[in-house]
């Protein structure tokens, strides 16, 4: 009887160290945006035939949860990751335009310098990073500045996503809380 119990304890205890091998859920789950728009799963289930990929993003989701976000929890005039852990993954996988200026084709970190009535946007060549704890002007690929538009409505958890306009041409849209920023471009 006491082997049986020891074998069960044994068990019990190794089941629950393999499970401490997995980090649990995060608070701030992590998305991926495409332009065109769903680009993946068209491409896979529906028939997308001659339009070719423009660009993505992987992005980190912080929620509002009743906190004052711009301005306090994302200081103003600081650099920002532009959403939640990882600084995110913007590839270009096309020369873009944005305005008079173009950004190469190839992958860059999206920082952000919000302020309450315009926004700087950070295409950087420092990638894989945690945070804008090691952000570098110097590294800086692009950058521009675009206007606030606030939102009438409360936008929960920070949210990107890329909008056709016209033929080449798009809007990358960021948005949370009460603050949207639309970033036109075209390709």
């Amino acid at each position: 009887m006491a082997l049986i119990f020891f074998t069960s304890c044994s068990l019990q205890e190794n089941k629950q160290r393999k499970n401490q091998e997995f980090n649990g859920l995060d608070k701030s789950s992590m998305d991926m945006i495409y332009y065109p728009d769903g680009f993946a799963y068209k491409k896979t289930f529906k028939d997308f035939s001659g339009d070719s990929i423009v660009a993505r993003i992987i992005f980190g989701r912080p929620k509002k949860n009743g906190r004052e976000v711009f301005g306090e929890m994302v200081p103003y005039g600081k650099v920002w990751r532009t959403g939640a852990n990882e600084a995110n993954e913007f590839i270009a996988y096309q020369d873009l335009i944005f305005g008079a200026d173009t950004l190469s084709a190839g992958t860059y970190t999206l920082y952000t310098i919000p302020e309450e009535h315009q926004w700087t946007i950070i295409f950087s060549n420092r990638l894989n990073v945690w945070g804008a704890y090691k952000y570098d002007i110097k590294e800086d690929a692009l950058r521009i500045t675009q206007k606030v538009v606030p939102s009438p409505e409360i936008i929960e958890v920070f949210s990107m996503r890329f909008e056709n306009t016209e033929k080449n041409k798009a809007l990358l849209k960021l948005a949370w809380d009460q603050t949207k920023v639309e970033i036109p471009f075209s390709h």
